[in-house]
């Protein structure tokens, strides 16, 4: 259990959409305060799932090869297929959002102007710039419960149900339990709660490093959702056709 929560942790602290959504948050007026609602939020989503399968197991892991037990493992199987097929839905798509347009009928008098690197780059950065200021201008008239809000819709449900398949196996009749589930909800908010406190003690710093990086995330987002949603689907089903079939 405590190595799933280890890696499922991981996987939400660096998927990149609530990462770039809490850039502009903390980049908008009184962000800091934004910042605080969207990770409170943020953790209240994981404290209430993981209240809720306690709640369900009494805070006692079903017997191994009980129907609770097996129920677990299926829903531990078909979430991480779901990320497998996630991942490549969202490979395919990039592939064809980078694929070129088709070139004009044959039958044209003049072919038109094929345009220059140098200028569809321009014309790209161009696009998510003003995407880029439409988004930064709406959060700057957000609120802080707007901010707690894009917090509950941007968490990755699929990863944090993967998390909740896991809870089931805890006992808290043992501390470590205990303390592993205080570290997953603490890893999976690492990221972000980084980012406050770098607003808090460097703000003109972390403005312009925290702009960086959405910058980053922006031209690689769909490559991280990739290769994050497939390396733990591939964890997840791995590990529970071992323990189906162990």
């Amino acid at each position: 259990m405590i190595l799933d929560l280890l890696l499922i942790g991981v996987a939400i602290t660096l998927y990149p959409l609530p990462v770039m959504a809490f850039v502009l948050v903390v980049s908008a007026p009184r962000g800091v305060y934004k910042g605080l609602a969207f990770i409170v939020a943020w953790l209240a989503c994981l404290v209430a799932v993981i209240a809720m399968v306690l709640v369900f197991t009494g805070g006692n892991p079903p017997a191994p090869r009980s129907a609770p037990s097996l129920a677990a493992l299926v829903a531990t199987l078909v979430i991480g297929v779901s990320l497998i097929f996630y991942s490549e839905h969202r490979r395919r798509r990039s592939r064809g959002d980078a694929a070129p347009l088709p070139s004009a009928s044959p039958s044209a008098s003049s072919p038109a102007p094929t345009p220059s690197p140098a200028s569809s780059s321009a014309e790209g950065e161009g696009r998510s710039t003003g995407s880029g200021r439409s988004l930064a201008s709406r959060m700057d008239q957000a609120t802080g419960w707007s901010a707690a809000g894009l917090a509950v819709l941007l968490q990755p449900w699929g990863m944090v149900s993967a998390a909740a398949a896991t809870v089931v196996k805890a006992d808290l009749a043992h501390t470590q339990s205990f303390l592993a589930l205080l570290g997953f909800c603490v890893l999976a908010t690492s990221s972000l709660l980084a980012m406050e406190l770098y607003m808090v003690f460097a703000p003109e710093k972390a403005q312009r490093d925290l702009t960086r990086l959405r910058a980053w995330l922006t031209r690689h987002k769909d490559q991280a959702i990739v290769l994050t949603c497939l390396l733990l689907g591939l964890w997840l089903v791995a590990r529970s056709l071992y323990q189906l079939t162990g």
